[in-house]
Formats: structure tokens, sequence, C-alpha cells
């Protein structure tokens, strides 16, 4: 649109109104000034002009400059697309033929693309739940680009350029754009364990001719970790013991591992029992250790059951959620599993043996954790027999305690450890450790009863895993070979194996292991590897996540003999030929070493007596060879045979 203005003029002056349009590119990088346009004006006919407007009398003045003798449009600096899109300058003429020309002149200024589109944050950052639905919104960007929209220098789009780590194959995070913002989302399944957060880049482009603009921001998404991990029995369930007319007393100690994050609502177990005499138990979850701890609170009569059978339920204090893919689709969500636990629902179920023993049973049991400091109370004996005397006239005397792990309290029966328990100690069988207490009254004669205080030993990994052979020998060969490595742990499961396995420094392409799980895995050596010595370092972890770094001592021959064993891709069996010529030589040499020693033989004749003979012997020493020897100068080889022979005088 042109601004007009209606101006009053002399009586036989006529007006004229000539609009005019011009373009100019912003942020010009030549030479200034420099001539815009020319007007379509009679010069020689122009008596005077006055010129007004932006860029000329008004902000930003000094941009442009008419050249009224030429008629000409100059520019004098660059225009900024982003500050001025347009220009409108009027000039009045008068002419000699009394002609009043009024002009409209408008510049548009062109865009360029100079700006890239602007995120309104240089990062993002949210934390959601694992069990968060494909689809779900995690995040919105948005981002500006102060370019011409219409040119298709100020549209973009956006993407994802890099996520760190790489997600696995059953998540893609993918954003969908609504104008000026962008929505992030996923497909498939979050898990914590896979990694606890995801760091996004996120790119926006602008749609420029010539070149594109583009700027990025950071979206960081926190995994928040839900119980998507079932309780796992440790270790086989069994049964307690309990003597009848106890109560307050832990019996048994139920151990379950949990996948999810140590300490969460997903992790903690929840404990309730079932069966005979429920009533007498309770069992409580250890907080610190997730272990479930059953005791008696009523006490038991060996005369109504000698065995109760209990069934002991367990879940978390979170609902159990999964998540599964089933099938990925090129566009769209793809298909996937979710699971959510209904409440009371028991995630695992074990039965538990209580056994009652009789008031005077001399067996009892006591669960510890192995590495316990010495000073631990393991038990309090407390002789009940009606025919011992009164307990101030008791004494303690320790028994058997092979290993002298603990000390006796000769006054109150108190058991204590004075070592730190080690369940790996030659000592323990089966995990338990032995000892006997003897209570000795002051009766005559006194009476002695004996007390056996089975100790079982929680393990704990404190046990580095190690390869169970360090030295190696394959064959060199012109395309890979593998032979198996073992690793070992003292622990038991799940303090042990699977094993995982990881080859330290430089042995791309040279060395590899496969799989990297497991109690026994393949070391390949790929066929660029020549003959000779190598130490490889070998890492290797247990699944409660100790590890140790081994040195494995590869030795490659070049085998030119193989035996039966030898299968073509993993050696068993096989010889040098540098051990051959080594077998071989010696063999010779002991053949010739051999008939050197036949050449001097000395004999020693043994005379019998003969009875009824009368008369002498004369014994002679021969100090020197006889004639029947050679003397060798470089070999000394002398056998002694010995020869019987009877002879007749």
């Amino acid at each position: 649109m042109f601004l007009q203005q209606v101006w009053e003029v002399d009586a036989g002056w006529k007006l004229d109104y000539l609009p005019m349009n011009f373009t100019l590119e912003e942020e010009h990088s030549g030479v200034f000034p420099y001539t815009l346009a020319q007007l379509d004006m009679e010069k020689e006919s122009l008596l005077g002009c006055s010129v007004s407007g932006p860029g000329v009398t008004e902000e930003p003045v000094g941009i442009f400059h008419i050249d009224k003798n030429r008629a000409v449009i100059q520019v004098h600096q660059k225009v900024d697309y982003e500050e001025h899109q347009n220009f409108m300058i009027r000039m009045d003429c008068i002419s000699s033929d009394k002609v009043h020309t009024r002009l409209g002149v408008e510049i548009q200024v062109m865009d360029i693309n100079d700006n890239a589109p602007e995120f309104d944050k240089e990062k993002y950052e949210i934390s959601v739940e694992e069990s968060t639905p494909q689809g779900s919104e995690l995040v919105s960007v948005s981002a500006v680009d102060l370019d011409d929209r219409s040119s298709g220098n100020g549209l973009f789009s956006f993407s994802i350029t890099s996520v760190t780590p790489p997600p696995p194959s059953s998540l893609q995070f993918f954003i969908t754009q609504q104008n000026n913002s962008g929505l992030v989302s996923f497909r498939g399944c979050l898990d914590y364990e896979e990694a606890q957060s995801y760091t996004i880049v996120v790119e926006a482009k602008d749609h420029g001719r010539s070149v594109q603009l583009s700027s990025s921001a950071t979206v960081i998404i926190n995994i928040i970790d839900n119980n998507d991990h079932r309780p796992q029995l440790s270790v086989t369930p069994g049964g307690g013991r309990v003597r009848e007319g106890e109560s307050g007393v832990v019996i048994y100690r139920l151990e379950v591992t949990d996948g999810d994050q140590r300490g969460s609502a997903g992790w903690r177990a929840k404990y309730s029992l079932h069966g005979e005499k429920q009533e007498n138990f309770r069992i409580e979850t250890e907080p610190t250790t997730n272990r479930g701890i059953l005791s008696v609170t009523t006490p038991l009569d060996v005369e109504d059951s000698s065995e109760l059978n209990l069934l002991v339920s367990v879940e978390n204090e979170e609902p159990l959620v999964s998540c599964t893919v089933k099938r990925r689709r090129d566009g769209g969500l793809w298909d996937v599993d979710y699971f959510r636990q209904s409440s009371g629902a028991a995630l695992l179920s074990f039965p538990v043996t209580v056994t009652v023993e009789t008031a005077n049973h001399p067996e009892e049991h006591v669960s510890v954790l192995e590495n316990t400091a010495p000073g631990y109370n393991l038990w309090t004996f407390t002789p009940t027999h009606q025919d011992l005397n009164s307990p101030g006239n008791i004494r303690f005397v320790k028994g058997e305690d092979v290993d002298n792990w603990v000390k006796v309290d000769s006054e109150t029966g108190q058991v204590s450890t004075v070592k730190v328990l080690d369940r790996e100690s030659p000592f323990v069988k089966d995990s338990t450790y032995t000892v006997t207490v003897y209570a000795i009254d002051q009766s005559e004669p006194p009476m002695t009863g004996t007390g056996t205080l089975i100790i079982h030993l929680l393990d704990q990994n404190d046990n580095l895993p190690s390869l169970q052979v360090n030295r190696l020998e394959m064959c060199l060969s012109d395309k890979p070979t593998w032979i198996n490595i073992t690793a070992v742990d003292l622990d038991l499961p799940p303090f042990s194996g699977p094993f995982s396995y990881q080859l330290l420094g430089d042995v791309e392409e040279k060395w590899r292991i496969e799989p990297s799980h497991g109690e026994q895995v393949s070391l390949v050596k790929e066929a660029g590897v020549y003959s000779g010595q190598y130490e490889i370092r070998v890492k290797v972890g247990d699944v409660g996540g100790r590890f140790s770094v081994e040195t494995l001592v590869v030795i490659v021959y070049n085998c030119s003999i193989t035996f039966s064993g030898w299968t073509g891709t993993r050696p068993t069996s096989r010889i040098s030929i540098i051990a051959l010529v080594i077998i071989i030589t010696s063999l010779l040499l002991g053949v010739l070493l051999a008939l050197f020693s036949f050449s001097c033989v000395k004999r020693k004749v043994m005379m019998k007596d003969l009875q009824g003979s009368e008369g002498s012997l004369l014994h002679y020493n021969t100090e020197t060879p006889g004639t029947d020897c050679e003397n060798f100068p470089y070999i000394i080889q002398e056998h002694h045979h010995r020869n019987w022979s009877s002879y007749s005088l």
C-alpha cells in the first residue's frame, strides 16, 4: 500500500502521481554506494524535487540517496531484513512545463538466509518412569527463525541427530513437529537396567535454497527405575529348627535377590506366611539386605507336631510391571506387550519346613554372614536337663573348634567369634562350621552335657574371579581358530558365574572373545596373528560386579604335524617341528651312548665254594683297563653289568 497525500497546487499546474516499486537484497556484500534503480523521469525538464521518508529523512537516515540530476536511487549502507522489510519514499518534483509530479517509491527488502533457527533453551532435562508407555510426550522443544517464512529461509524442521548411549533394539526415540515446537517421544520400552539416562541432540535446520542453517539443543532423559524384575531365590530354600517352648528366636533367614535399583520400592521385598500354625510365626524384611527373617512368636510343643510346613510368599512394595516389544514397525508405534501385577498377587512362593525339637536337643543352628567381624555373638547355650544343677553351678568349656574361630564364656555359655569368618576356609564343609560346647556341673561325680553349634555361613562376594588356566598353545592358521577359556570363582551363586569376559589393550583384528558371557567361552585368534608368544590382558567379572584383570599367555606355533585330536579349527594336541627335531636328536644320542657303553664292560665273577675242597684263592684287582677296553676321548659312559657264573674246581 502506498501512502498518498493530496496537496494543493496553483491553478494552471497539472498534478501527476507515479507509483514505483523496487527490490533490494539485504546484507549487500559489494561496494557502497551503488545504484539501485533508474527513475523514469524527464531529467531535462525538472526544476526541483523534494525527497522524504524512511531511509532518507527519517530513521534509519542515510541508507538511500536520490540523485535528482541523474534521477537514480543510490544505496549507501547495508540493510537488515529482520529490522526493515520495506521503505516508502515520497518525491515531489516540479518540471518546467508546469507539471507537478509526485512519486511513490516502494523499496522491498529481499531476505537472505542469514539466521539459523534458535532454540529457547540450550538444554532440556526431564525424568520419566521406565514404565511410561510408548508414544508419551517426554519433552517439548521450541525454536524460532528470524528470516522470511514465505521464502523458506524462516521455515525449519526438527530432527534427532544423536542419542547417547545408543539405545537397544527395543527402544527408539523420535520427534514430531507442531509449528515451531517439537515433541520428543519414543517407540518400544524404556529399561532402567539398560541405561539410567539418555542424552539426545535435537537439530533445527531451516529450508534455505542455497544454504541451510541449523542449530542444536541437548535433551537429557533421566529414567526412574520401576519394579520390572521379580525377586529371585539366591539359595535353595530349606528349613529351620526351633526347640519346643522357645519364642522370639530367629529360626531361618531367606535370601532373595532383585534386579531393580537397590533400596527402591521395586527392590524392597514383602514376605507373607501361610500354612500350619502360621500364627505361631512371624516373618519380617531386613531393610539393608532384603532378607526374610523368620522367627517363632508362640512356643511350640513337639508332642503336637514335630514338623510344620509353611509357605512363604514374596512380592515387592511396588507392583510388578513389564514391557516387551513383539514387533517393530517402520512407521507409527510398535507392537508392545504391557503387564502390570494385580494387587496382592505373589511373585514368588516356596515351602519352608520347621522342625520342632525337644528342649534338650544338643544341636543348635545359627546363620551368619561370612566376613563378620570378631566379637559377634553367635549363640548362648542354656542347659535344661533336670539332672543338672542350677545354672550358677555350671561352667562351660569349649570342645571342638578346629580353626579356633570362637570363644565360650565359661559362666554364661555365650559363644562369640574371635576371628573373621570365612566360608571359603578349608575347615568349612558345605558352608557349615561345627563347634561343640560342654556344660559341666559341680556335682560328685560331675555331670557333663554336650551342645553342638552348627554355624551356617552365608556367602558374600568376597572372591575375585580368575582364569582356570593362564597359559595356552595354539597353531598358526590362515583362518580364525579358537580355544576354550574358563573362569572360576570360590563364591557361590549369585556371586560367581556366569562370568563376563573382556579383552583389554590393542587386540582389534587380532583376538576376540565369543561369546562375552558364560562359564566357558572361546578365545578366537584371527588369521593375521603370527607365531610367537602373546600376553593378553583379560578382564573377568562375576555377576556380583567384581572383576580381576588376568594375564593370559598364548603361544602360537607354526605346526607341521597334527594329531587326531586336531579338528582344523580348535587345536587340542600338536607338536612343532622344533619339538620333533629335539625328540629325534635325543633318541639318536641315547642309542649312540648305549653303543659306546657296550664297548667297555666290567665283569665281576662270583666264585662258589665247593665243599670238601682245600686250598687258597688269590684275589687280584686290576686297577687299569684291560686290553678289551677302548678309550673314547669325548664320551665316557661306564655301565656295570653283573654276571653271575658258577665254576667247579
